[in-house]
């Protein structure tokens, strides 16, 4: 596998890949990150996934990262009678807070505040958008009155969404908070925040992962258009960004949705944080083993885009071409990275920020890159931020972070064109630059003549922000 794919992929892992060889030949076909999806399986199916993955990691001396996606507060109809009933348009149903077993004329939801918050003209969408029903009536206490403005048949626990109602509903559930203490007991890169509305919720999840000593960072999934309008400032709460096209795509007007996607991925690029899409990416290969022409340029269009990630999520956990799925992408991909419009993204480093010095090195260390045609740009940091800095400029050159935060390698593996070495022995600075420069060159990285950018922080004993550019010929 060529180490040096820019974009990278990440698996969702379920019944079809949950086996050491299984992940093993994911991470061959090139996976660079493991999702656990906090919706479906127990713990001790997870525990294993884990397991499995510090197995893999310390076998191939690699550094996949593990990313943990919380439930969140998913809303779905109750039991339905035979599990089938017709809702036909134009007629009235009752919608009630409390179990009942669903008819034609009455159904039941898990949401106990729907009363209260829905008001009438609002839609609830069903079964991701296949029906819909437009509010009529709301006794405020414990049933809505609907008409069936789109029909058909529905079955027991589908999913619902409410496009337009300010819901009241916590992000973080009970069982989000019991998922959190098993996920902060194990070695978890990424926690993925699950129906997210505004930045305080990401900051409040922060504050409970602080308060339990966590070093993992949080990724903020985009699935509601409340999200979708406090954008920035979930962006600058977050650590990451989950374009989640699923929920999304169904609450969110269908001609607003490339728009949507293309001007977050745009925003977290700015300010230098992660973003992946996600959902139906190859949504075909559950069953088939080629993609349709439209998923590919799907593909195509988010690498083109600049999305650091690209997450499988059916397609790998319980499609019948898990394998097959991820070479498919990962061709896609490497084909896409060979044009010259994906790279050297000009945005500045903002004057008054209290990183301003670091940004405008990692800035210019990607300008010289260029001028020079340098072959990579190395980083030594201990916090990891250089490494997500010069990945929002997209150069060219390959991007090393070397660094002494063991936890740190893992993490960075979702960041675009960022490859990960161990390294300690941080004596001088001249002298750590050609310690990595030989490091490099021992697994024929880099050959002699070739030119290396360096970053790092002077005096580089003392872990400061990135102060320094040095640009090196390789002997």
């Amino acid at each position: 596998m060529n180490k040096h794919r820019k974009t990278k992929i990440i698996a969702t892992i379920g019944p079809a890949t949950n086996s050491f060889e299984q992940l093993e030949r994911l991470y061959q076909a090139g996976v660079n990150a493991f999702r656990m999806n906090f919706s479906h399986g127990t713990h001790e199916d997870h525990l294993k996934v884990i397991q499995f993955t510090e197995e893999l990691n310390q076998k191939h001396q690699s550094h996949i990262s593990l990313l943990a996606d919380l439930q969140g507060p998913k809303l779905r109809v109750g039991v339905i009678e035979n599990n089938s009933i017709l809702l036909e348009d134009g007629q009235l149903i009752n919608v009630v807070n409390y179990p009942v077993i669903g008819t034609a004329h009455q159904i039941s939801v898990t949401y106990e505040s729907l009363p209260q918050d829905v008001k009438v003209g609002e839609l609830i969408l069903i079964d991701d958008g296949k029906l819909s029903l437009e509010v009529v009536s709301s006794n405020q206490n414990d049933l809505v009155v609907c008409r069936v403005v789109e029909g058909g048949i529905l079955s027991s626990k589908k999913g619902f969404n409410l496009p337009s109602t300010v819901t009241t509903v916590p992000s973080l559930t009970e069982k989000d908070r019991k998922d959190l203490d098993f996920i902060l007991q194990h070695p978890i890169n990424w926690l993925a925040l699950s129906f997210v509305r505004d930045a305080h919720e990401v900051l409040e999840l922060k504050e409970i992962i602080k308060s339990k000593n966590g070093l993992l960072r949080v990724m903020a999934k985009i699935e509601k258009p409340e999200a979708v309008k406090n954008i920035d400032a979930i962006i600058e709460a977050s650590d990451a960004i989950m374009v989640a096209r699923g929920d999304l795509g169904v609450e969110v007007p269908m001609e607003e949705m490339a728009i949507v996607q293309k001007s977050i991925v745009r925003k977290c690029i700015e300010q230098a944080k992660p973003v992946v899409i996600a959902t139906q990416v190859m949504e075909s290969m559950l069953e088939m083993s080629r993609p349709t022409r439209a998923e590919i340029t799907d593909v195509s269009n988010s690498v083109l885009d600049g999305a650091d990630v690209i997450m499988l999520s059916g397609e790998t956990s319980v499609g019948k071409f898990p394998i097959k799925v991820i070479e498919t992408i990962d061709k896609i991909i490497r084909r896409v990275e060979q044009e010259s419009i994906i790279y050297n993204r000009e945005h500045f480093a903002q004057k008054g920020s209290p990183t301003f010095y670091s940004d405008a090195i990692c800035y210019n260390a990607c300008r010289i890159a260029q001028d020079v045609n340098a072959k990579c740009i190395n980083a030594m940091t201990y916090s990891g931020y250089t490494g997500f800095m010069l990945a929002s400029y997209r150069p060219k050159a390959d991007i090393y972070v070397f660094t002494s935060n063991k936890f740190l390698l893992n993490t960075l593996s979702i960041v675009w064109g960022t490859q990960c070495f161990y390294y300690d022995s941080f004596e001088s600075t001249d002298e750590s630059i050609e310690d990595v420069i030989e490091l490099l060159k021992s697994k024929e990285v880099v050959v002699e003549g070739d030119m290396v950018v360096n970053t790092g922080s002077m005096p580089i004993r003392g872990r400061g922000r990135t102060n320094m550019i040095k640009l090196s010929q390789v002997k």
